[in-house]
């Protein structure tokens, strides 16, 4: 199975070096000739994760909008900064696609006055455009990539990771929210603690909701959550009766699923609920790539699942948010906007705080000076917490929090850790 997932990974670098320029690499410098300096974003902006990437665009000029009512109407070190928003999913499957994602890389290497490649959302993306943007020397900033070999090596990554995606030997790439090595565990330990006894692992194969999925199971035979079964699913699989069938006669009383919003996940609850499955008092947890309000239109309706879905994110929601600069987000977010913001639509607005203090800091349009700037941040006001990037590119602070669905929202929010179940009151039935 390793030596399978490697060799995937040996195609996507394939690709990502196929679409790879021939000039602006690693040790040359790249500087604009003007007063402007682009930010190139690359996530879904159609498909089934249209609401939550719109969202997080919005966030990301939001967070511009409030630099400049900050500082005389001025950008960072006096540039004009323009966010050019690029979609990486595909007209045809609504997901993320590979070759999309290489060229949306390739368009931001390709021009001098892109300083910053803002992506992506899907960890398999990042896959592809991080090597581009490693070779060329540029910082890339993740809003939502979750997956922990994407810096860093873990019990349930592939072999190789994440050297395979630097290779100039320079980190070049960095996250402000937590990753799946965390979050997985956590959820597992939440489960126990809720009192599920039996849990089906479903997943979506991609390199989020597997391997999320993986360190889920992890977890969950090392604390004694029974694993009743696990499988796998195609994103484009729409009918899921058969397996859902096998997991009513597994006696599992909870169904794990790694997806995100155009996985499958959906799909899942909407058939579960069809099934009669939620009658029969199983339940749904899922992981932050379903943490979306977007999720209760495509299930077709909220009240589908109330009381019977649980799902995690990293991080309060933010109509939750109690810093100053929290509350500044999510009001002045709404008051734009006039409408409710997406969760991720929090570290969209963060990670832009973030590149605008590298362009300030660098005080120069230069790529190495604005990538050892954002590699340099430490002590940063987030929006609900301070933290520093480490030499792994991640943020030094993070902690995720459980969610369960209920009087139409997500509500009960409560800090899940991989140790609560050390001491947790196990519910009953």
């Amino acid at each position: 199975m390793r030596m399978k997932r490697y060799l995937g990974l040996v195609l996507l670098i394939t690709i990502a070096m196929m679409a790879m320029p021939t000039a602006n690499h690693s040790g040359k410098t790249v500087s604009a000739q003007g007063e402007k300096i682009k930010v190139y974003t690359s996530w879904p902006l159609s498909g089934g994760t249209q609401a939550v990437g719109e969202s997080m665009l919005k966030a990301a000029e939001l967070a511009l909008a409030h630099y400049k009512e900050d500082h005389d109407g001025a950008g960072p070190a006096g540039f004009e900064v323009e966010i050019v928003g690029l979609d990486d999913a595909s007209p045809t499957t609504g997901a993320w696609d590979g070759t999309i994602e290489a060229e949306n890389a390739q368009r931001c290497v390709n021009d001098p006055e892109c300083m910053v490649y803002f992506g992506t959302y899907n960890s398999g993306a990042a896959k592809v455009s991080m090597v581009i943007t490693n070779e060329a020397g540029i910082a890339q900033i993740s809003p939502a990539n979750s997956y922990a070999g994407l810096t860093r090596a873990c019990e349930t990554c592939a072999e190789g990771e994440p050297d395979i995606y630097r290779p100039s030997g320079e980190v070049n790439y960095f996250r402000t929210n937590g990753t799946d090595d965390f979050q997985g565990p956590s959820d597992a330990s939440w489960a126990y603690c809720l009192g599920f006894e039996s849990v089906y692992i479903l997943d979506d194969t991609q390199a989020y909701g597997k391997g999320i999925a993986d360190e889920f199971e992890r977890q969950a035979e090392a604390i004694g959550l029974e694993v009743a079964g696990r499988a796998s699913v195609e994103s484009t699989d729409i009918d899921f009766r058969a397996l859902l069938t096998d997991v009513l006669a597994s006696g599992a009383d909870l169904v794990f699923g790694g997806f995100v919003l155009d996985s499958g996940g959906p799909q899942v609850i909407q058939q579960m609920n069809e099934l009669g499955l939620f009658e029969e008092d199983v339940y749904f947890m899922g992981p932050d790539g379903m943490a979306s309000p977007a999720l209760f239109d495509q299930i077709g309706g909220v009240e589908i699942a109330n009381d019977y879905v649980y799902i995690s994110f990293p991080g309060p929601l933010p109509s939750t948010l109690e810093s100053e600069k929290g509350i500044r987000f999510y009001q002045g977010y709404v008051d734009t906007y006039d409408e409710e913001p997406d969760p991720y639509a929090i570290y969209a607005y963060q990670s832009m705080q973030v590149i605008l203090d590298a362009i300030e800091r660098a005080g120069v349009a230069d790529r190495a000076a604005i990538l050892e700037a954002m590699r340099t941040t430490t002590d940063f006001e987030g929006l609900s917490a301070t933290f520093s990037f480490d030499e792994n590119g991640d943020a030094t602070v993070s902690g995720f929090y459980g969610y369960a669905v209920g009087d139409d929202t997500f509500i009960d929010g409560t800090l899940i850790t991989p140790t609560m179940h050390e001491t947790c009151e196990v519910a009953s039935d």
